[in-house]
């Protein structure tokens, strides 16, 4: 291929779509292109997220009342822990590395593929295989342990299918490692001509440093998964304490992994929103650099902060003080990148287009997670709501408020990149204002009724508190049908959606330069990068309405 200058336009592709290259079902399984890849993982994930989907709406009809006369405790405490172990480690850790990340990063950087193509493939056999285990767990009867594992209730007194599940985990964490690897490799060696390192996108920041997040992290929990089957079926004495052994290491192990592993769930969702808030607002990135810092911060005082899950649990009292001092500090680049993200939108020419609903919907919901994570960043309080449904208003309103908004902004964003098809804008925009408010209506009252004392886990609660429970519950099938919706337009829209242009939101970025949907070599030339990201507005300047008429018909024809 010839090096051509992104000043101008890239040729378009001759070669037919990667989604035409071969229509059999091995030429999918034994794919080594990036962006069938990323579709694999996809359908993965939706799979396993509709499947923990299915679980907590039982869990939570049977909350609607305060006797829990839906469930037994065996049943109900079987369908949290396979909520909790499939959402996090089938769906939030996976979903928009695999899916976002291998599909982009090669065409955000001008390369033909990822620097491991078989490697990459194998990864996704990897999470595959980790999910068969936990399913199988399920069928064969259930784990009842929670998501956590903690010990000594899963080596020693639980007599459900721990060992299948921690292997299914175990076996996952391995395909994030390679993941994590290859996405290290391919930004350090495949990137385009002229495509410094502060001339990336800020998604592949956000990609870049979770992978790195990934690769130094995910051992530790491994290791400690392998160490949990050994002393289950070898009874090797490793944190049972009648040989010796220390349950508190599980926890320091555990959380060691687990608190990054927030990061990896949310880093790239920030990369996400910087792509599609700086559109949709026609306004360069305000402190593109700090954005950048921000995020290596988080990467780093990431590692640093994991005692704070352990407040209560024994560890001593200055140790529990250098964490909650530490949690503070990593609230500080998480704040900067929500400030910088409000002043991209500060006179902006905003276009309240389906994805950028979504990223609004991100920012309202992830700042209301960040700002009750300094209530349990501080010790008192965090004694005080330790274990109630506080704890899980919190990381939900993180991970799931957070994570999954972007997951569905940068669906929305890049499908017809990904598809060449455009999809309907109404149902679209109605799905995202449904999911900001099923959302709340679900979480927020969880807030109110932790504070007052109800435990998480317990599906049995005193009457006072079931008027918080039956809104949580309502809340929960509202957000369950938004969830429901994006998958029936969008599949409408694979089948009679318009056919999209190359560039249907006149955004810039390499992955708008080339076809929709790309090809399998991506581009028809190599690119040369002559300047930095996101030629909108720049930051001083305020575009009048009208002025950027940036949906033309040429592009979404």
């Amino acid at each position: 291929m010839t090096d051509v200058a992104i000043s101008g336009e890239l040729p378009l592709p001759r070669e037919p779509s990667y989604l035409a290259a071969g229509h059999t079902v091995a030429s999918w399984l034994a794919t080594t292109d990036h962006k069938r890849i990323a579709i694999l993982y996809a359908a993965t994930i939706t799979f396993f997220f509709f499947l923990g989907g299915i679980a907590i709406s039982l869990v939570r009809l049977d909350l609607f009342t305060p006797a829990g006369d839906l469930l037994s405790d065996d049943t109900y405490n079987k369908l949290f822990t396979f909520h909790g172990v499939i959402m996090v480690w089938f769906f939030m850790v996976p979903s928009i590395p695999g899916t976002f990340g291998n599909f982009l990063l090669p065409l955000m950087i001008g390369a033909r593929d990822v620097a491991f193509p078989r490697l990459n493939l194998f990864s996704w056999y990897l999470i595959v295989t980790g999910g068969a285990c936990t399913l199988y767990a399920l069928i064969a009867g259930g784990v009842d342990t929670g998501w956590t594992f903690y010990t000594p209730f899963s080596t020693m007194f639980s007599n459900t299918h721990v060992i299948a599940a921690a292997l299914g985990v175990f076996i996952a964490g391995f395909s994030s490692i390679a993941t994590g690897v290859n996405f290290i490799a391919t930004t350090h060696m495949l990137r385009a001509p002229g495509m410094t390192w502060f001339r990336l996108p800020l998604f592949v920041w956000a990609i870049y440093a979770t992978s790195l997040v990934m690769v130094l992290a995910t051992p530790v929990l491994a290791v400690t998964l392998l160490l949990v089957i050994a002393e289950r079926w070898l009874h090797l004495p490793i944190f049972n304490p009648d040989f010796g052994g220390d349950p508190l290491l599980f926890q320091h192990l555990f959380w060691f992994y687990s608190h990054p592993a927030v990061y990896i769930m949310v880093l790239p969702a920030m990369g996400v929103i910087s792509e599609v808030i700086t559109c949709f607002a026609r306004r360069r990135v305000f402190g593109y650099d700090f954005m950048v810092y921000a995020m290596v911060g988080i990467a780093v005082i990431g590692f640093f902060v994991w005692g704070h899950h352990m407040f209560v649990s024994g560890q001593s009292p200055y140790a529990s003080l250098v964490f909650s001092f530490l949690s503070f500090i990593v609230a500080v680049p998480s704040a900067i990148k929500v400030f910088n993200w409000t002043a991209t939108l500060y006179r902006g020419q905003i276009s309240f287009d389906a994805p950028m609903l979504y990223a609004l919907g991100f920012l309202g919901l992830f700042t209301i997670g960040g700002l009750t994570g300094l209530f349990l960043a501080s010790i008192p309080v965090d004694v005080h709501v330790t274990d109630t449904t506080f704890v899980v208003a919190h990381f939900h309103y993180i991970m799931v408020g957070g994570t999954v908004s972007a997951f569905f902004a940068g669906l929305h964003y890049w499908w017809p990149k990904i598809t060449g098809r455009l999809y309907p804008d109404v149902w679209a925009r109605f799905a995202a204002i449904l999911m900001f408010f099923g959302f709340n209506f679900t979480f927020f009252p969880q807030f109110i009724v932790g504070y007052l004392g109800m435990p998480r886990r317990y599906h049995v609660y005193p009457p006072e508190f079931q008027l918080y429970n039956v809104l949580s519950s309502a809340g929960a099938f509202v957000l369950a049908a938004a969830y429901l919706l994006p998958p029936l337009y969008l599949t409408w829209s694979l089948i009679w959606g318009a056919r999209a242009g190359r560039n249907p939101w006149n955004a810039t970025g390499l992955e708008w330069k080339t076809s929709s949907p790309p090809s399998r070599e991506n581009f028809a030339a190599t690119p040369h990068v002559e300047e930095g990201p996101y030629r909108y507005h720049p930051e001083g300047f305020a575009p009048e309405h009208g002025e950027d008429n940036y949906r033309t018909e040429g592009d979404r024809a």
